[in-house]
């Protein structure tokens, strides 16, 4: 039944609204090895988040989208989704953000991740089947595994995520969740779970936002995370990482040419029996607008990678 599902659109859409986003890093970096060696490099280079696409109308009913992005010369696929109104709600059918994405940072560093990996709240763009019933959604999601130090994996059931936002005049609440299972050699259950919030606000030229997420096992889940999330498996039990992170971001909007944002990142992964695995990204940076759709974005920032979970120093990025 649902690899029967499918949605069509044809070339007599009534509405293709084309859209491209060219972008280009260029970042003087000095990497501290975290080992009394460091390095200074330019990096000049089409970022893999430039992308072209379509946002299609096909009726009021149906909608669909495709977006491709571009790594190293590459064509990678980010979007393709079609999305159908049945009356109740919405059935999304495509890759597409899962409904635990959070994305409220602008950094522009590192192919524009956006504090993803340091504390953003983010499974990226996956495959699903995803129900959305006004504000709040559900989806049923291409599975992650990862086989630690077994040699087989064996999935039963799909990954799960909702998302429910409350919006007000100037504010919005998002509360999330989600859940991953899959077995390691018949034998280890590996379970992961992500619950989250996430908060923004604007006050005249003024706006804050701020996220936060407690876990477990988010390196199995498909989590961007720059830390050790996995567990580990030691004969026969599994012993767990516990998960936490959070994302704060101000900015202020001097006028239609200027706009300045700062923001802050942490994440950590807490293996039983081990060191913390800690990590934390801030930045500043300004969005100046040249011209419509032209944006020069000068932004200066650190990674502090802090120490791994056997306490050894992993080193600064500026």
């Amino acid at each position: 039944m649902l690899a029967a599902l499918t949605m069509v659109t044809t070339a007599q859409a009534s509405s293709w609204n084309f859209y491209g986003s060219a972008r280009l890093e260029t970042m003087s970096v000095d990497e501290d090895k975290g080992s009394g060696t460091s390095t200074k490099n330019t990096v000049w280079g089409q970022q893999s988040n430039a992308r072209i696409g379509a946002k299609v109308a096909v009726s009021d009913d149906l909608k669909a989208r495709f977006e491709y992005g571009t790594k190293n010369g590459t064509a990678n696929l980010r979007q393709l989704w079609g999305e159908g109104n049945f009356g109740p709600g919405k059935l999304l059918i495509g890759q597409t953000y899962t409904p635990i994405y959070t994305g409220y940072s602008s950094s522009v560093f590192d192919d524009g991740a956006a504090l993803e990996g340091y504390g953003t709240i983010s499974a990226s763009r996956k495959s699903m089947l995803q129900l959305t019933f006004g504000d709040f959604k559900i989806a049923a999601i291409e599975p992650k595994t990862d086989k630690l130090t077994g040699t087989s994996t064996e999935v039963t059931i799909p990954k799960v995520e909702a998302s429910y936002t409350f919006k007000f005049d100037n504010m919005s609440l998002k509360i999330l969740g989600g859940y991953n299972s899959y077995e390691v050699d018949d034998t280890h259950d590996i379970d992961a779970y992500v619950l989250g919030v996430g908060a923004q606000g604007s006050f005249g030229p003024d706006y804050l936002k701020a996220s936060a997420f407690t876990g477990q096992n988010l390196g199995t889940y498909g989590f961007k995370t720059n830390v050790d999330m996995d567990p580990t498996i030691t004969g026969s039990s599994v012993q767990d990482n516990d998960n936490i992170g959070y994302v704060l971001v101000g900015g202020y909007k001097l006028n239609d040419m200027f706009k300045f944002e700062a923001g802050y990142g942490y994440i950590k992964g807490e293996l039983d029996g081990s060191q913390d695995d800690e990590a934390a990204h801030y930045y500043l940076q300004s969005k100046i607008t040249l011209a419509p759709g032209v944006y020069l974005v000068p932004e200066i920032g650190k990674r502090d990678e802090k120490q791994d979970n056997l306490g050894a120093e992993q080193g600064d990025t500026t």
